[in-house]
């Protein structure tokens, strides 16, 4: 069993909703994401992911989009981002890590290559935004093969015919986009939501985790009840960037432990 695929089986014994991170490897500076990575596990994370900086994003907002540009001036690339995640399993064998990212950096390495080296850093999973299931079928048997997850997005626009395709290329989970829009948008219909991600179980197993506008406890409680995890990321990339240093990574570690706190408490009440 994948370290994902365990993840979200121990959730779901025990009745409890996943917190799923989203920083910029090399932001605010490269010598700092791996103790961010670690610090994010230690206030409660139960799967991180690590955007790969790149330089013409589709899906990220002003946020990310400004933490791709610092990073990428600081020389960070794909190659450094399995880095990364290498010296982060020096420490760390249990929580996943997933490559959230877009598909020129991993064309220009080539999905062999990519893949091997994916693997051998202790990868367990790739979001690839702009790799629609239909258009990367190679990639996501490669992946597969080599025991990754290919993930993909779903959004509200998403057709019944584009569910079904995702649906049985994704593994370890599928990322439901909550809203129309950007990340960092926050302009979120909690009952679409709930309608949406219930015809989406109608046609998978695959655990879904939610994200996108989610930027406080109160937003990270009411999606999680309509999927398996939250994912929080233009929250945590403008904390860093507005206290970098010790004084941002602490904010980080405060700031992820609050949901924690209250993504149990919500199960505690509902249970």
């Amino acid at each position: 069993m994948s370290r994902i695929d365990n993840v979200f089986k121990n959730l779901a014994v025990n009745g409890r909703k996943g917190l799923i991170p989203f920083v910029t490897a090399g932001d605010p500076d490269p010598q700092q994401t791996v103790a961010i990575m670690h610090a994010l596990v230690e206030s409660g994370a139960d799967v991180i992911e690590l955007g790969v900086p790149f330089s013409d994003p589709m899906a990220d907002g002003p946020v990310i989009q400004r933490a791709s540009e610092r990073a990428l001036a600081k020389g960070m690339n794909l190659d450094k981002c399995l880095k990364m995640v290498q010296t982060f399993r020096t420490i760390n064998q249990h929580t996943p890590v997933v490559l959230m990212g877009y598909a020129n950096p991993i064309e220009r390495m080539g999905i062999d290559q990519f893949t091997a080296q994916a693997l051998n850093s202790g990868v367990d999973g790739v979001l690839v935004v702009d790799y629609p299931p239909e258009e990367c079928i190679e990639f996501s048997e490669a992946l597969k093969a080599a025991g990754l997850s290919p993930i993909f997005l779903l959004a509200p626009t998403s057709s019944p015919q584009r569910i079904a395709s995702v649906a049985k290329a994704s593994s370890g989970y599928i990322y439901y986009v909550s809203l129309k829009g950007v990340t960092g948008a926050s302009h979120i219909n909690t009952a679409d939501v709930a309608s949406m991600t219930k015809t989406i179980r109608s046609q998978t197993s695959t655990p879904l985790a939610i994200g996108f506008g989610i930027r406080d406890a109160q937003s990270a409680c009411q999606l999680s009840q309509s999927g398996d995890a939250v994912v929080i990321g233009s929250k945590l990339v403008q904390i860093l960037e507005d206290a970098p240093g010790d004084t941002g990574l602490q904010s980080l570690k405060d700031f992820i432990h609050e949901i924690r706190i209250a993504l149990d408490s919500t199960k505690a009440i509902s249970s």
